[in-house]
């Protein structure tokens, strides 16, 4: 099977362009091309989008290099004069919106500066700079100046699938067959009586169509539901005076939104205030550099990333105005990409589609010579009638079926809905799918690289211990006795307050919040304990400049002046990194003393001991300058102040969520920032460090040579210290030897790792915009338990599609087979058209409902990851197959050919009551069969099974549906009441597969494990279930 699926490979990740030609080009049977490829998608929609997306690209650029330079000699007379309508002035405001629009999309400066920058701007939207928006403003603003949302493909009504429903080729031809019967019929045997067979086949085809169609259309508004919450960002913006998080649908022109490292500017606006602020334009523009923005180059764009700094800026344009907005609506269209099991199963339904060709032309073939030889022996080859040619038109109708029936359409199908209903179980286990094959990879993953903090922590840090002027102090409830002098004491609260990257503000309620990352908090929380006061250390010191935290530097500082004109630097940050740029200490009495070797390494000792305690250290250390360097902040000379112990509890269950990870086969490796110490004790006492197992520093890591680089990297369970650029290389190492690796990350420079990865994770609360962009998944309550959930759906996804793919290869086998030898043996088929779109639904969709949407069990972490080069269809599959095929096709031979004799059937009728036997047995056996199907080599297939109520829901549908049409539709479906005594040999019949899938799953049919980790069952049934 392996060589003939050779063209339907694709990465995971990534996939090329040509792969994916290839494959599509490949796929040469199929019965409904739109709904095959609805969720597929459209490369050639997705190259006239990106044709689009480059032509705005090089619109903006024109704009940044071109208009930007032109501008300056265009006089201020020559420029569009924007006449100000009496809507906008009865609503209070002084400018238009085209006008706003068109000044910062082209970089207008000499227009801004003529109406007074940011604060004459603010004045014509009528909003404070400091109070922002009013609340009871919005409505006026979207009505004015519009809403921040762009457009979205509008949704598929229930109508559209069922009219897609009905492009299916076959289904078109019987449509057209049950047609021409019913005129025929009627001319030959009257009516209503030759209305029966045809009418029949039409409410059949109707029957499918709107099962199909209920079943696809469920499925879009499950991916309507995820991408909706795809595009859900939170912003913070100043609002009746105080600061909130809104969504940035709802932002309006006016608002003063915060910016910081990693988010995504929400709208086109004008910078206010902030400092170093760096931004990416390379979604829009192209280029790769990043542009400075300031007061005197103040525009922001909509869709640009924060590379780096912070800032405030006046939202000025919004929504569809923005040059975001006719990018983003190039990007509305396309599709999704494919996935390798959605590729592989095309491939699949395309060999098995062309064996079916081949069966339904045999079959067509087969009947009409018997049928022409018949009318031979009988002298009549000359004499043709109308029930001659309903008889034709009936082997036709009957090869189509067989088409129907053979190629199975809903193989790739069937991996949509289970995705589909994997993605909207982890969207409520607090887990977004952001590429429909991640979730499939995740079922493959063999290790999880995954940060500390917030992931395997709770993320709800305190300051647990200090040492300052040689005293270690713990935490004693909710407050500190430190017993410091005033001048220590005011340093320490300079130093805590003066370099920060949050905001202590005031909420609606007046409580005071404390706004920014965990770490930023504790230490503010802190400083409140100690009675520090935001407002006056603001009056009293001016920020000149900021060095914002990042991951490479691992420390934060600040240059400030005193309101006596004194210029002072502040740092804080990991402590073996920030003690090294001290050479003084601050002494009991506020004094800045040199610091010797000895005290040094006596800090360096309470730093190990912290550490140790799992307690994140940071150093707290100043500078006074004689004047403000003009480029970056000192790198010596500095004072300690205060090394502070934080303490970040581990999550509840985090340490049997690893158990379980590593149970199957999944190891778990924690990459940190933090000290080697800290991580080890985390490490162990989440279960991640075991013996044998390596914690080495970054470092340490990124100096070795690559040979030893690979031979280590299986055995790391700890990186300390690490840089973004340590943990990208060591997902490249692990996966140049075969590893499967998922990343977690939430920072803009952990994006590299997370695109590497074969499986990004972003944390949906502490992660940037940046991170979740380059993201597969986005763990929304950035739970290390939610992505076991994720591992474990992965592998519930593959294992379904492989219960589905045995289930219906089985009906297929026997349907082709029983249909295409009793056609060459008495000249007829046994099962009708309308009874093969019955079997028909009962495989395809029904079967795809039942077996695709399981949920995953316990069972599932406790065998090995599947491997990507395994062979998707397993030798178990096919021993389960085969066998249960024999089966089937030996007892519905022996009921074709010799049913009348063995149950002593006479009379007139005796044809349809053993046809109708047969048929009742063989929708019977599918029924046993689909329960067989849901474990592939355990013996207990009902354990779990009440678990999954679409499965029994399927079944009771099916077996209900089977009673009615056998006992109350003979006229439309060729079937005739059965006694009790004949129900019960065809349950039977059915039941017997059971018992026979038993004894089938004792058959060994691996060299020592199974692909999926169970051991071969050693002796028989009493030691399998």
């Amino acid at each position: 099977m392996s060589s003939l699926l050779k063209d339907f490979e694709v990465d995971a990740k990534n996939p090329s362009l040509e792969a994916r030609q290839r494959w599509r080009s490949s796929v040469s049977i199929v019965k409904n091309r739109a709904r095959r490829f609805r969720m597929i998608s459209n490369l050639d929609k997705l190259a006239e989008n990106e044709k689009k997306r480059c032509q705005i690209q090089e619109k903006i650029r024109v704009a940044f290099y071109v208009q930007k330079a032109a501008l300056q000699f265009i006089d201020a007379g020559a420029r569009r004069e924007y006449k100000l309508t009496d809507e906008v002035k009865q609503a209070g405001f002084y400018v238009e919106a085209d006008e706003l629009a068109s000044m910062v999309r082209n970089h207008d400066t000499k227009s801004l500066t003529s109406r007074g920058g940011a604060e004459g701007i603010a004045e014509k939207v009528s909003v404070s700079l400091t109070e922002g928006v009013r609340s009871s403003e919005l409505h006026i603003r979207e009505k004015i100046y519009g809403e921040n949302r762009y457009p979205e493909k509008p949704a598929r009504s229930f109508l559209t699938f069922v009219w897609e429903a009905l492009q299916d080729v076959t289904l078109i031809i019987l449509m057209i067959c049950a047609v021409v019967s019913i005129g025929v019929g009627v001319a030959t045997e009257g009516f209503p009586k030759g209305m029966y067979d045809g009418t029949g086949i039409l409410l059949s085809i109707i029957l499918v169509v709107m099962v199909t169609a209920i079943s696809d259309y469920k499925q879009s508004l499950q991916f309507r539901d995820l991408d909706r919450e795809k595009k859900k960002i939170i912003i913070q913006v100043t609002r009746d005076g105080s600061r909130q998080e809104v969504s940035i649908h709802d932002l309006v022109v006016g608002d003063v939104v915060h910016l910081s490292i990693g988010d995504q500017v929400p709208a086109d606006g004008i910078f206010i205030s902030g400092y170093n602020l760096e931004i990416d334009e390379s979604s829009l523009s192209g280029e790769s550099e990043p542009s400075h923005v300031n007061k005197e180059k103040p525009f922001l764009l909509s869709g640009t990333k924060v590379q780096n700094g912070s800032a405030k800026m006046l939202v000025t344009t919004v929504g569809m105005r923005t040059e975001w907005g006719k990018l983003m609506e190039t990007l509305s269209e396309g599709g999704e990409d494919e996935t390798p099991l959605q590729v592989k199963l095309n491939g699949v339904a395309t060999i098995i589609g062309k064996i079916g060709l081949g069966f339904a032309v045999l079959t067509f073939v087969v009947l009409c010579i018997r049928f022409v030889v018949d009318k031979a022996k009988a002298g009549s080859i000359t004499k043709w009638s109308s029930e001659d040619a309903l008889t034709l038109l009936d082997y036709f109708a009957i090869a189509v079926t067989i088409i129907v029936v053979a190629v199975p359409e809903g193989l790739p199908l069937a991996v949509t809905l289970s995705l589909a209903f994997a993605m909207k179980q982890l969207m409520s286990d607090r887990a977004l799918v952001r590429h429909l094959a991640a979730c499939e990879t995740m079922g493959s993953s063999t290790c999880i690289c995954t940060d500390k903090t917030g992931t395997l922590t709770t993320n709800h840090m305190v300051v647990n211990k200090v040492w300052i002027c040689e005293n270690i102090n713990a935490r004693q409830e909710e407050n500190f006795q430190l017993n410091l002098s005033q001048q220590v004491q005011n340093i320490l609260i300079q130093a805590i307050f003066q370099n920060t990257g949050s905001e202590v503000v005031k909420d609606k309620e007046g409580k005071t919040q404390i706004l920014g990352s965990p770490t930023e908090r504790a230490i503010l929380e802190f400083g409140l304990l100690l009675g520090g006061d935001v407002d006056t250390q603001r009056r009293e010191h001016k920020i000149l400049k900021i060095e914002p935290f990042n991951s490479d530097k691992k420390k934060m500082s600040v240059l400030t002046s005193h309101s006596g004109g004194k210029i002072r630097a502040f740092c804080k940050g990991a402590s073996e990194i920030v003690l090294k740029m001290c050479d003084k200490v601050v002494n009991s009495n506020g004094e800045s003393v040199p610091l010797s070797e000895e005290k040094i390494a006596n800090i360096s000792e309470v730093i190990e001991g912290f550490a140790s305690e799992a307690l994140r250290t940071l150093c707290l250390v100043y500078t006074d300058l004689d004047k403000a360097p003009s480029g970056d902040l000192p790198d010596g000379g500095y004072t300690l102040v205060a090394v502070v112990g934080i303490k970040d509890p581990v999550r509840p269950g985090v340490r049997e969520a690893v158990q379980i990870c590593q149970a199957a086969g999944i190891t778990v490796r924690m990459v940190t920032g933090d000290n080697i110490s800290t991580a080890k004790a985390i490490a162990k006492e989440c279960g991640i460090l075991t013996a044998g197992g390596v914690a080495i520093e970054g470092s340490e890591f990124r100096n070795l040579p690559p040979h030893e680089m690979r031979a280590i990297a299986p055995k790391i369970q700890v990186m300390a210290r690490s840089l973004p650029l340590d943990k990208h290389t060591l997902v490249d190492n692990l996966r140049k030897i075969g590893e499967v690796v998922a990343v977690t990350g939430d920072g803009t420079n952990d994006a590299p790792a997370l695109h590497e990865a074969d499986i990004g994770l972003a944390m949906g609360i502490a992660g940037t915009e940046v991170a979740k962009e380059n993201a597969d998944v986005i763990i929304m309550d950035d739970n290390f338990a939610t992505i076991v959930n994720v591992a474990k759906w992965g592998r519930a996804v593959y294992i379904n599609i492989q219960k589905f793919v045995q289930f219906q290869l089985t009906v297929n086998v026997v349907a082709l087979i029983i249909n295409f030898v009793s056609a060459c043996i008495t000249g007829s088929a046994p099962l009708t058209a309308v009874q093969l779109l019955w079997v028909n639904m009962i495989m395809d969709t029904l079967g795809a409902l039942a077996l695709a949407t399981e949920p995953p069990n316990e069972g599932l972490m406790k065998r090995q990851p599947i491997a990507r080069t395994a062979s998707f269809i397993t030798r178990a599959m096919w021993r389960n197959i085969i066998g249960q095929s024999i089966y089937q096709l030996i007892v519905l031979g022996i009921l074709n050919f010799a049913g009348k004799q063995i149950l002593n059937l006479n009379g007139p009728d005796s044809t349809a009551v053993l046809n109708t036997i047969i048929f009742n047995s063989f929708v019977f056996c599918q029924v046993f069969n689909e329960i067989n199907s849901r474990e592939i080599e355990k013996i207990n297939v009902f354990k779990g099974m009440f678990n999954s109520w679409v499965f029994v829901a399927v079944m009771t549908a099916t077996v209900g549906f089977q009673v009615i049409i056998v006992e109350f539709l003979g006229a439309f479906a060729s079937t005739v009441p059965l006694s009790w005594q004949h129900w019960l040999l065809c349950i039977l019949i059915g039941s017997i597969s059971m018992i026979l899938a038993v004894g089938l799953k004792c058959i060994p049919v691996e060299s020592n494990r199974h692909h999926d980790g169970y051991k071969l069952l050693p002796s028989g049934p009493s030691n399998s279930a």
